[in-house]
């Protein structure tokens, strides 16, 4: 196909100045990001870090005989485990799309609000009905919180920003993981206070501290850019007019259509990055969940065991920070998962084939080092390849949701009688890395391949050409037929000829 009705349109079409009417040239674009980062990153880890210490202290308290007090089996609290991640998963496409319709500093700290209450009433469990009941709200709950603040930074910075920022938002997961052990091992010493068990207090306390933080966050989490009250009007726009130039060009607000969503149904990259997500949130939560226990049944005490998980997660907090800033100065995102993806199937081949506690303990910082700095890098490939607010948030949450419905199965791969190898657990989640590689291989070969079909102008649409006859039908059919490149950009999204994917 000629491109002579798309592709010369642009160099005459420059599109509309977001707000043309106000100057931005006093903007300093450095001091402007500093001042985003400090108001936007550091809540916002912080609302991770007690959302993934919540989420992963029952692994904590099981240790201090809780099984034993409420009077269930290990299967029973497998089960119950597995009972969260269906309502947390199936929630979570839902969530993003009235997150964008409603204040994040209303729905997030809402959310937030809800778990809090849900995990405090864990303290006072007296047996397994209402185990699996609160692991139930606590899906409920907690739903959408992960895909909300992925997909609202991804409506502050460019793509090239991205990786940096998810993976300081999301080293409080690993902080969380170190930190919930040394936090267990200290409130279990008040075994006996007002009659309750150690376990009960690690779910009271932890889920009061939530609650305080939900409430201080419906004044200090921001709105979308175009309404952030704490940046000044110029400020608003020059960070709107930089996202656009970034091929964001749902930024500044967009309306929401039913379309948009069936955009990113249809689209291939959501079922790929499905299988992506797939491949690490699996690992992840059996991760999460069971390494204490993992450590315990290598012959260490319970709070031997949490103590020993700390430098697990110190560990892959750093390796997280070192990948997230590569990721943005290399732009090479997909590599780096290949090559992660990598590390994690030598860590539990290894797990799987070690007889000694020290080699099983030096494999699960492999793991680690696998496991945690995929998910930021993942998020920040996955998030800058789709264009379109509605669209964006859809495709997140349903891989994101896709991969933490993994974490029912991930969540049981750990059973009693394979102690303490764990060989059948190990197993299942070397399957799950191997998918996620092949995934991340199947990304970058299809993104590649459009990117050329692009080039060749294979993908142009129709603007405002002058052809005639069967010709144009057969140019709009294809494409599309648009009066401005504007349009096309507006209503295709990523699928407008001229945007390029990032490998």
């Amino acid at each position: 196909m000629s491109n002579s009705g798309s592709v010369v349109a642009l160099a005459t079409d420059k599109g509309e100045l977001y707000k043309a009417h106000i100057d931005t040239s006093e903007v300093d674009e450095k001091r402007l990001l500093r001042k985003i980062d400090i108001r936007v990153v550091p809540w916002l880890g912080l609302l991770y870090f007690l959302n993934f210490l919540d989420r992963g202290s029952i692994g904590n308290a099981k240790l201090y005989s809780m099984e034993t007090d409420l009077g269930i089996t290990d299967k029973q609290y497998l089960i119950a485990l597995t009972a969260f991640f269906f309502p947390y998963a199936l929630l979570e496409p839902a969530s993003n799309v009235i997150l964008r319709s409603v204040r994040p500093s209303v729905w997030l700290s809402s959310m937030m609000f809800a778990w809090g209450i849900v995990m405090m009433c864990h303290g006072f469990l007296r047996n397994y009905g209402g185990l699996v009941t609160l692991r139930v709200l606590l899906g409920v709950a907690e739903a959408g919180l992960y895909p909300g603040i992925v997909f609202y930074i991804s409506c502050w910075y460019k793509r090239s920003e991205l990786g940096t920022r998810i993976a300081a938002f999301f080293t409080s997961a690993t902080i969380a993981g170190a930190f919930s052990g040394l936090l267990a091992a200290a409130i279990s010493n008040m075994d006996g206070v007002a009659g309750k068990p150690g376990w009960s207090w690690i779910f009271i306390l932890e889920g009061l501290a939530t609650i305080l933080c939900a409430v201080a966050s419906y004044w200090i989490i921001s709105n979308f850019p175009e309404t952030a009250g704490f940046l000044t009007e110029q400020e608003r726009v020059f960070v709107i007019r930089r996202l656009k130039d970034d091929m964001q060009f749902s930024a500044g607000g967009e309306e929401f259509k039913v379309r948009y969503i069936w955009q990113s149904l249809r689209d291939w990259k959501t079922y790929v990055a499905m299988g992506i997500y797939m491949g690490f949130d699996g690992p992840l939560f059996a991760f999460s969940l069971f390494t204490p226990t993992i450590i315990n049944e290598l012959g260490y005490k319970a709070t031997t065991a949490n103590l020993l998980s700390v430098p697990v997660y110190v560990w892959s907090c750093l390796v997280t920070i070192v990948v997230g800033y590569m990721g943005d100065r290399l732009g090479r995102r997909g590599y780096i998962n290949l090559f992660l993806f990598g590390i994690g199937l030598v860590g539990y081949i290894i797990l799987i084939t070690s007889k000694t506690p020290a080699l099983s303990y030096f494999a699960c910082f492999l793991a680690a080092s696998a496991i945690y700095p995929t998910v930021p890098n993942s998020v920040a490939w996955v998030a800058s390849n789709v264009e379109g607010s509605y669209k964006r948030g859809v495709t997140l949450a349903m891989a994101i949701g896709w991969g933490n419905l993994n974490g029912a199965v991930s969540s049981n791969v750990y059973r009693a009688q394979d102690a303490p190898w764990y060989r059948l657990g190990h197993g299942i989640i070397l399957a799950y890395i191997a998918i996620g590689w092949l995934s991340s291989a199947a990304f970058m070969i299809l993104l590649r391949r459009e990117n050329e079909r692009r080039d060749k102008g294979e993908r142009d649409e129709v603007i405002d050409s002058d052809n005639s006859g069967e010709e144009m039908d057969e140019m709009a059919l294809k494409n599309g037929r648009f009066e401005t490149v504007n349009d096309a950009r507006r209503e295709k999204g990523d699928e407008w000829s001229q945007f390029r994917y990032t490998l």
